[in-house]
């Protein structure tokens, strides 16, 4: 079997376990996979510019994205990290509307595409994917929402302390190569000289402990009050 051949059976094998894709019959998930592109982006290259037409839906095979957004003076707001498994740009995909945020690959990441004239067709032939499609849109803005409410009313340590405790695994927040001081702080709205004094301040209390690949977190039910 070719690589491209595996590729695309992998693909099929992953859209049949995925609860976005469940109410599709074998025929029609043959034909989206067999409309599917697929492409390999270097750490730093952006996938798809805010504003942008869509091209479709994506999905993401290997590798982790950013989705971001930014201000008329260049400071970047991340919206949420895409990992593996993941699908994004639906609202680009699902409307009319062009591409709502810019995504950039962190590191090599192996990225699928379904043209948007594909999934158009889905949705017109299977209402229960048209369901599908609106519960996803609508945890989509639940979270933009969540996003600005806590951009908006919590100080930079509080949101960095719930950031911990939701990205933990256990008790240790990992940090890849990728995961840089600025990426953090364009994680959490903010600058790297506030993330690193917020750092500073929950080490001193003996709540956490840095280091260079990781956070581990000493006091989770402090740490917990503080994130409430």
């Amino acid at each position: 079997m070719s690589p491209l051949n595996e590729s695309f059976n992998f693909f099929l094998k992953q859209l049949r376990e995925s609860p976005f894709f469940s109410s599709l019959s074998e025929e029609n998930l043959m034909l989206l996979v067999a409309q599917v592109q697929q492409t390999d982006f270097q750490a730093s290259m952006t996938i798809f510019r805010e504003g942008e037409p869509s091209q479709g839906l994506y999905w993401l095979h290997s590798g982790t994205l950013k989705a971001v957004k930014y201000s008329t003076s260049g400071k970047e707001q991340i919206l949420h990290f895409i990992k593996p498994g993941d699908t994004f740009n639906e609202v680009g995909a699902f409307t009319t509307l062009p591409n709502p945020a810019s995504v950039i690959a962190l590191e090599h990441v192996k990225v699928w595409c379904i043209p948007r004239d594909a999934i158009r067709q889905q949705i017109r032939q299977d209402p229960t994917f048209a369901q599908l499609i609106i519960d996803v849109l609508s945890e989509r803005l639940r979270q933009s929402v969540a996003l600005i409410e806590d951009l908006s009313l919590r100080p930079v340590i509080n949101r960095l302390s719930r950031l911990i405790l939701d990205e933990s695994d256990g008790n240790t927040f990992f940090r890849p190569s990728w995961y840089t001081q600025y990426e953090l702080a364009a994680r959490l709205g903010t600058v790297e000289d506030v993330v690193q004094r917020s750092l500073r301040k929950l080490e001193v209390s003996d709540l956490i402990e840095v280091d260079r690949q990781q956070i581990r977190i000493i006091n989770r039910v402090e740490l917990e009050k503080l994130a409430a």
